[in-house]
């Protein structure tokens, strides 16, 4: 039996579903008390999120901007930070602006790395990469087909205010405003 902090290795790896966004993996692995299970794991690239400040992030209540979109999985229209899925060989850097830019039509003159984080390590390997963007200037639009945003300017104060309420549900926008509220003093 190992140290309760060693790995489970794995003992081997079936692919049960290969999509385009997600892959689901059935992996044999050994515990840490020595005995054998499966594991269901949803394989993911990993992702990028920016948290957009349109004023001055180190002014008393910046705004920042946010998006408002339809998710099917959440059967929700959700407020939330502009994100998506790592291309290929990209870095978490370019993820974050060519999302920012692609959501919301706006290039970030400065952009800085607060964390990295799993989304929910019980059953994936998805980490998302957070940021922090301003001094944003024009650029250009260009969303995904399944994409329908609108864009919502607000006071840091009234975000924070939505998270404690539960009105902003998604997990990734609550952890980068609340990161990126405490960051911006130093930035």
């Amino acid at each position: 039996m190992g140290s309760k902090d060693s790995v489970p290795p794995r003992l081997s790896s079936r692919r049960a579903y290969s999509g385009r966004v997600i892959s689901l993996d059935v992996d044999t692995v050994r515990f840490p008390d020595g005995s054998v299970g499966e594991l269901e794991m949803v394989r993911h690239p990993g992702a990028s999120a920016v948290v957009p400040f349109l004023d001055d992030p180190a002014s008393s209540d910046p705004r920042i901007l946010l998006i408002h979109q339809y998710r099917y999985a959440a059967d929700a229209y959700l407020l939330e930070i502009p994100a998506g899925r790592l291309e290929d060989g990209e870095s978490p850097e370019f993820c974050a602006a060519r999302e920012l830019e692609e959501e919301t039509g706006r290039k970030a003159r400065k952009l800085e790395k607060l964390v990295a984080f799993y989304t929910t390590p019980g059953f994936t390997d998805e980490r998302i990469h957070l940021f922090m963007a301003w001094e944003l200037e024009s650029g250009r639009v260009a969303r995904e087909r399944d994409e329908f945003i609108e864009e919502r300017s607000i006071h840091l104060s009234e975000a924070i205010r939505l998270i404690d309420s539960g009105e902003i549900s998604d997990a990734k926008t609550a952890v980068g405003i609340m990161i990126a509220s405490r960051r911006r003093l130093r930035s």
